[in-house]
């Protein structure tokens, strides 16, 4: 297992982000409500698509059972594997590389808003969890009624911006797309409310049109990602992310009052349980 500081004594870049995130904080607390208590002979699978540098993995590992990575995006797979300690499996969504029954439960986080067709995801999830088994499922809110949508689209980050094929699916949309495929859909939740989306808004949009261009053409950062996720990326904006730790008690207050929101609104966030059937 990975050690939670480098060679040079420095805690490892995906873990130092991972510590002044807010949004990613917020989705682990959700997941890990939806997920239960974790047996130690469960077996699970975290499913991930390019907006992940481990660090996720890293914490959810923590709640025990027998964890299994996948990754869609190849890019992201040998720095994972080498924080991690272990293997990281590329996936093609279409066709999930595991065996029928094979997961007690899986955990997919923002997949679905990057493809095209949903069905034949969800159609390998119900495939490989076993009966009595979940699926648990995280994608951006698809309402585009709501505000900080309308002001992405305005500033620029649009959902082509974060290489989305749509904006998201609301709890209801999932729901259907689960019940479609055999699953029961249950319990649901979200998270990231209009203060916490704003302040991610200004990181991504600070690092999109600003720091990411440092050392190259505005096409390359426009095409690249909204934020760090690699370690030689990290170590361009080292000086800038000490900043943003200098402010970042100010933004984690900000954050904060989503608490005062949420029980009136769905956040920009949402997640879906779907229980396969037992036999």
């Amino acid at each position: 297992m990975q050690s939670q500081t480098s060679p040079e004594g420095q805690r490892p870049w995906q873990l130092r982000l991972f510590d002044k995130t807010l949004k990613k904080k917020q989705k682990l607390a959700l997941l890990t409500r939806l997920l239960g208590p974790v047996k130690p002979g469960d077996r699970l699978l975290l499913l991930t698509n390019g907006d992940n540098n481990g660090a996720m993995n890293y914490v959810l590992r923590r709640s025990g059972g027998r964890w299994t990575w996948g990754e869609c995006e190849a890019a992201s797979i040998p720095e994972m594997r080498k924080f991690l300690g272990e293997p990281v499996v590329h996936c093609v969504p279409e066709r999930l590389d595991f065996p029928d029954a094979t997961f007690d439960a899986v955990v997919v986080i923002d997949v679905h808003e990057h493809l095209t067709e949903t069905a034949p995801l969800n159609r390998e999830l119900f495939r490989i969890v076993r009966p009595g088994g979940r699926a648990i499922i995280t994608t951006p809110n698809g309402d585009l009624r709501k505000l900080a949508v309308r002001i992405k689209d305005r500033v620029g980050m649009t959902k082509d911006t974060y290489g989305h094929v749509v904006v998201g699916y609301t709890i209801d949309q999932h729901k259907q797309m689960l019940d479609a495929v055999g699953f029961r859909a249950g319990a649901s939740g979200s998270y990231s409310q209009f203060p916490t989306e704003m302040i991610e808004l200004g990181i991504n949009l600070a690092y999109v049109k600003l720091l990411s261009r440092r050392g190259g053409t505005p096409a390359q950062a426009e095409a690249g990602p909204i934020a760090p996720s690699s370690g030689d990326q990290v170590r361009k904006v080292e000086k800038t992310l000490k900043l943003y730790g200098l402010i970042y008690p100010v933004c984690r207050a900000v954050s904060s009052l989503d608490a005062l929101i949420a029980p009136f609104s769905t956040g920009y966030a949402v997640a879906v349980v779907g229980s396969k059937p037992a036999q």
